[in-house]
């Protein structure tokens, strides 16, 4: 696959008409049958979430949580082998892994003093390519982390906005 040439026309399309560029993505959760459970609808696909075993749920499918390091895994992923494709950088294998530190403590509201959240968040890029120089590597590492969405969203947080709307 040729990247440049795929992507060639819509970064054309984006130079010229700065707004075709401007999109937003949606998902809208779903009432399960149980209060721990709940369906994702992205649009294209519907996923099943349920609450974490250690709060109360089954723990046969994806938390939350899970959710949320796919979704950077994913996209750190997917960024890394485009920019690797992008620089001509010939690669055996990427594999990124995410994990995250939850004290469910926070959640579950035991203690005032536990945040609720995840307290850290380690990504791990295993990257075969032999034939690269250092320099590209180096390379590859910059480009990825610069322009891997999720990452730079967690890393620099939008603003948030929230909106209740009532039904009697």
């Amino acid at each position: 696959m040729d990247l440049r040439l795929l992507q060639k026309p819509l970064k054309e399309q984006y130079r010229n008409d700065p707004n075709a560029s401007q999109i937003t993505l949606r998902a809208k959760g779903g009432q399960g049958d149980v209060p721990v459970t709940c369906s994702v609808d992205l649009g294209r696909a519907i996923y099943n979430a349920e609450a974490h075993k250690g709060v109360g749920g089954a723990g046969a499918g994806a938390c939350s949580g899970d959710l949320l390091l796919g979704a950077l895994a994913a996209c750190a992923q997917i960024t890394c082998q485009m920019v690797a494709a992008a620089m001509g950088i010939p690669t055996q294998r990427i594999e990124v892994t995410v994990e995250g530190d939850l004290d469910l403590r926070g959640t579950l509201g035991i203690s005032k003093d536990v945040p609720v959240g995840f307290g850290g968040v380690r990504l791990h890029f295993n990257v075969a390519a032999p034939k690269a120089t250092p320099e590209q590597m180096s390379a590859l590492r910059e480009k990825t982390e610069q322009y891997c969405v999720v990452m730079q969203t967690l890393m620099r947080p939008p603003k948030l906005q929230t909106e209740w709307v009532g039904h009697d």
